[in-house]
């Protein structure tokens, strides 16, 4: 039997064992399933041409990254189909140069879009460089967008105006060619892309493509920074485009669901078998892979382990570029550096460090003067705070302009001056003329903003519209709005005085309505609302504001979100239409364009709905919608019947079966007389649910006003026959008759019936 003391070694050893063997087990699930390609072989081609290719990227089997891959045809490196030429190769920031020939294919005639093409997958390693690349259009009165196909988010965007043939051949003497947007336009793309694969999408204004491309042929570029500044003569189709593109490194077989978070730390299998460099680090990716950087003071790729990857940098050597012109010792990663000993001064400056006096009185001096001295800093502090408060105020707002498209918004109104001139407000002139955008001065809002009551220098009574938060959508839409309203003149539309750009979400500021919107008037609480009078002149009023907007403007607008609470009302109740955030040009020689499906549910038209074609039969429909939100006083967006039908359909039932009043409003049945069937055979015209069967609003505009003219002409003859039945005679008109307003009403809807039989139109 062995001693006890003996077992218990024994012991103590197996538990060891069994620890270290659990711990290696534990390491090994850990890399389960995580693929990392063995290092590059040493015969492997490192250049093509004079492209210097560092790992990982490579050239043929097994000297490469999996999608790294690049091949050398004569001394042209390529990549991707083969259509984009690599430049240069930065493995120290994980970015590479690639020339791209000519611009980006526009496919469609009026509404053009176009993708960056190039062969590179759109789930690969590479994206487009948001920092160091723009956009870059030629040609004439066309805005341009860039959009990432993989989120459909705008990055980048800018517009070409031209006023005349000079435009497309003017370039500004500034740093930039396009600082005026006359013939052409530049935007830096400083939103980071997800995705390889994006369009470039152009809409055409004022004329259409044809025209407008007998100017200068319209070209659209995605290059790098400061490309286009340097061109000066008309680029060709061949002309090679630089373009930077970022890339990540990706691992095969990483654990499911596993998605890199910038900021958080890189998994230890990716710092041990991708950032391979003993002086590097790893960085997730935006939304997939890594990237490898060398240490603050080191240089070099980060890809390569050994002498290859990250080395130390002699910043002494470099006294220019680091700003050491003392005495220097290198230090890994960093440097040390000062003044010679008898010197003293800046040593971060040629000729800097000078030799040190030993006068005492002068230090004496020093010592005297410091007093007054901190008295005199003291001032100085201050008065440099106070600027530089106003400064960065100053900075802000500009910096806001920019960001909410200025001058975008200059040239959309560019070619009218007296429109630049009064569009353009202040900041400080509506912080006055809402006393700070004080809570008293509220007059609603919803999830996008505020809405304020102002009053401005020249005592106008304003309505300032300020949204909540800044996103690209609600740019874009108040852009649209700005370009849209400053060209409309109609009593029925709601009259646009200008914007603010100085805030971080841009601002409209509109002619003060002080009666609320058409729905609030209509869904009341009280038993009664709006007269029925007052509804035939509204829904009029609305009709003709929208056919002038079909048809009277130099390019039709649809609205695309007609609804009872974009109407606005007067004191007098004359309707405002309000709110072309939405609204949409269409071009001369076209029906319709295709665009996303936007607009508000129960108004939406079922056919734009379904194929996402916008037409000016849209607005049609949603006024039928509208039309029956009169007629009944139901929530169109809200309302189910007892067999689940929305408004639409209920209403269509009801009136087939002859059983109307059963949804009409009691007021309109007490109220309307014979018009009441005609506005409702109106309204189901206008819900057809096939556009081309849907009348235009010209021909709504002129059926309500025969209606009105009709029942005028009506309440006219029963006063002339009344007055004759008492033995008196009237003529005209009989607004100042009064007794008229008690005698319309003495009839019942049978008898007004009988009255329209008698009167026809």
């Amino acid at each position: 039997m062995a001693p006890q003391g003996s077992i218990s070694v024994a012991g103590a050893s197996l538990v060891l064992l069994l620890a270290l063997a659990l711990q290696l087990s534990v390491s090994s699930l850990s890399a389960a399933g995580v693929v990392v390609p063995p290092p590059p072989p040493d015969n492997c081609t490192r250049s093509c041409g004079k492209v210097a290719v560092p790992y990982p990227f490579g050239i043929g089997p097994g000297c490469y990254w999996p999608g790294f891959n690049l091949t050398c045809v004569g001394n042209t490196l390529l990549i991707g189909d083969g259509t984009l030429r690599v430049d240069h190769i930065w493995a120290h920031n994980s970015t590479v140069r690639v020339l791209r020939s000519g611009d980006i294919k526009v496919q469609e005639e009026a509404n053009g879009t176009g993708a960056f093409g190039g062969g590179l997958r759109d789930d690969g390693p590479f994206t487009l460089s948001a920092y160091t690349s723009e956009l870059v259009v030629t040609g004439c009165n066309v805005v341009a967008t860039l959009v990432e196909q993989h989120t459909n988010l705008t990055r980048s965007g800018c517009a070409s105006i031209c006023t005349n043939s000079a435009d497309s051949m003017e370039f500004p003497s500034s740093h930039k060619a396009c600082s005026f947007g006359k013939g052409c336009c530049q935007e830096e793309i400083i939103s980071p892309f997800q995705r390889m694969n994006f369009d470039a999408r152009l809409k055409w204004f004022g004329q259409n493509r044809t025209v407008d491309e007998r100017w200068e042929k319209t070209r659209v570029y995605v290059a790098e920074k400061g490309w286009y500044d340097k061109q000066r003569l008309v680029l060709e189709e061949a002309t090679e485009v630089p373009v930077q593109l970022d890339w990540v490194v990706e691992v095969a077989g990483e654990p499911a669901g596993r998605r890199p978070v910038p900021g958080d730390d890189c998994p230890s299998y990716v710092n041990r078998d991708v950032c391979k460099s003993r002086n590097s680090y790893c960085m997730p990716g935006r939304e997939r892979g890594y990237s490898c950087s060398c240490y603050i003071g080191h240089d070099g790729n980060p890809y390569v382990a050994g002498d290859g990857g990250c080395k130390d940098v002699d910043e002494c050597k470099q006294p220019e570029e680091y700003g050491c012109f003392g005495e220097c010792t290198n230090l890994p990663g960093t440097f040390r550096c000062w003044c010679p000993r008898g010197t003293h001064g800046n040593h971060t400056v040629l000729g800097g460090c000078i030799k040190s006096a030993t006068v005492s009185g002068a230090t004496i001096g020093i010592g005297v003067a410091s007093g007054a001295g901190a008295i005199i800093l003291i001032l100085i502090v201050f008065l440099f705070t106070q600027k530089l408060k106003h400064q960065r105020k100053q900075m802000l707002k500009k910096k806001f302009f920019e960001q909410n498209r200025g001058r975008l918004l200059q040239q959309l109104v560019s070619q009218r001056a007296d429109i630049a001139e009064r569009m353009i407000i202040s900041l400080e002139e509506l912080e006055k003329a809402t006393n700070n955008f004080d809570k008293t001065r509220e007059l609603g809002g919803g999830g996008h903003g505020t809405v304020y009551k102002g009053i401005l220098s020249d005592l106008q009574v304003v309505a300032i519209k300020k949204p909540k938060m800044v996103i690209q959508k609600e740019i874009d839409e108040f852009i649209n709005e700005v370009a849209i309203l400053s060209q409309i003149n109609h009593r029925n539309v709601v009259k646009l005085y200008g914007c603010c750009l100085e805030t971080e979400v841009p601002m409209l500021v509109y002619e003060f309505i002080s009666n609320g919107s058409l729905y609030d008037h209509v869904h009341t609480h009280e038993p009664k609302s709006l007269s029925w009078d007052d509804r035939l002149r509204i829904a009029t009023e609305t009709a003709k504001s929208l056919a002038y907007l079909h048809m009277t403007v130099s390019m039709p607008i649809i609205h695309r979100d007609i609804k009872s609470a974009n109407i606005l009302l007067d004191d007098t109740l004359a309707a405002k239409v309000a709110d072309f955030g939405a609204s949409r040009y269409v071009p001369l020689d076209k029906t319709g364009v295709t665009t996303i499906v936007q607009g508000t549910r129960g108004y939406l038209d079922p056919m734009y709905l379904s194929t996402g074609r916008l037409t000016e039969k849209s607005d049609v429909y949603s006024f039928g919608v509208m039309l029956l939100e009169l007629l009944t006083r139901k929530k169109p967006f809200s309302y189910l019947s007892s067999e689940g039908d929305g408004l639409v359909g209920h209403f269509s039932t009801l009136f087939a079966e002859g059983n109307l009043p059963q949804i009409l409003d009691p007021q309109v049945v007490d109220e309307g007389g014979q018009e009441v069937k005609e506005v409702a055979k109106l309204a189901l015209t206008c819900l057809k649910l096939t556009a081309e069967d849907r009348p235009t609003m010209r021909h709504v505009e002129l059926t309500l006003e025969g209606l009105q003219a009709f029942k005028r002409n009506i309440i006219d003859n029963v006063l002339v026959e009344r007055s004759e039945d008492h033995g008196t005679a009237t003529s005209g008109p009989t607004t100042g008759h009064p007794n008229m307003k008690e005698s319309s009403r003495q009839y019942s809807m049978e008898e007004e019936f009988l009255l329209s039989s008698r009167y026809p139109r």
